[in-house]
């Protein structure tokens, strides 16, 4: 996933993965780390179409860059890069599952929850979280509530899964914001939506009360497992101009033990999480570390 390389000064670059990766392994954490398998066709066909992965494949340049829009861009490694992001979700999924882990970390990128059944957008090329969930519907966890709290709307996650009574999306974002522009709380969006917004430069507070709201209504639906979208770009120290939120990564370890409390009560501790956005080198790797110590009951 480091060989997917966007153009010099992209925020999406190599050196996120390596803040994570290098944050875990300084840790006294005892983790199990797994090769991130690539993809299986069959996982990524539960969401995205032939034609789509197709189009995808064919747009890779042999070298240099490629421009999918004005954020998300190809290089060569690319598509191996992002069917490892979407195959390490998948085999944790299974994993969990089958009951060889309890929960699940995966650092990878490309992120995911910006890129729609038969789009990219916003850094992302296959919707990682979604084919995490579909899979776990078919080796049996057929609900599955999917919680994001990356600073900006995972409009592709909801759009994949909207109108599906087995999946819930949960979102919590800054509203009103800046991309993906979708998201406010007051839209009225299908049942199985819920989306809280906190306004830029919103107490730290104000931010976790919205939180505990949204995860009362992940508990009332009673999960068989919980996927996060975990995005840390609403660290305070983000440089992407259109994030402006105010949390520290004990935030996150809060936000965590919240779901994992909801996960013991209603998915026997099931939880799957995949990295989504974050951009501060240093915040990144201190809230990700935060965020597993927390996965894992600390």
């Amino acid at each position: 996933m480091l060989a997917h390389t966007p153009p010099d000064r992209h925020v999406e670059s190599p050196a996120r993965l390596r803040s994570v990766v290098g944050a875990l392994e300084d840790s006294d954490l005892d983790l199990e780390r797994l090769e991130a398998p690539l993809a299986e066709a069959a996982d990524l066909t539960l969401v995205h179409s032939d034609r789509y992965l197709a189009a995808l494949a064919a747009a890779a340049p042999e070298r240099g860059y490629r421009p999918l829009d004005p954020d998300t861009w190809l290089s060569p490694g690319s598509i191996r890069a992002a069917s490892r992001a979407a195959g390490a979700v998948a085999a944790a999924v299974r994993r969990v599952a089958a009951g060889e882990a309890q929960r699940a970390f995966c650092a990878v990128r490309p992120p995911g929850h910006h890129a729609g059944a038969e789009s990219p957008m916003g850094f992302c090329l296959y919707s990682n979280v979604a084919i995490g969930a579909r899979v776990a519907q078919s080796v049996g966890l057929k609900r599955v509530a999917v919680v994001d709290f990356d600073v900006h709307h995972g409009n592709g996650t909801q759009n994949i899964f909207a109108h599906d009574p087995e999946c819930l999306f949960a979102s919590i974002h800054q509203w009103p914001g800046w991309p993906p522009g979708s998201g406010d709380p007051a839209e009225r969006a299908a049942p199985n939506v819920v989306n809280a917004g906190v306004p830029p430069r919103a107490p730290r507070e104000q931010w976790r009360r919205s939180f505990e709201r949204l995860m009362e209504r992940v508990e009332a639906f009673g999960p068989d497992l919980i996927l996060v979208s975990a995005g840390f770009d609403a660290h305070a120290g983000e440089p992407v101009a259109d994030a402006d939120q105010e949390l520290e990564a004990e935030d996150f370890a809060w936000a965590t033990r919240a779901i994992v409390s909801a996960a013991n009560g209603r998915a026997s501790g099931r939880v799957v999480s995949s990295l989504e956005g974050g951009y501060d080198l240093q915040a990144l790797g201190r809230s990700a570390l935060a965020h597993v110590r927390a996965l894992q009951g600390a």
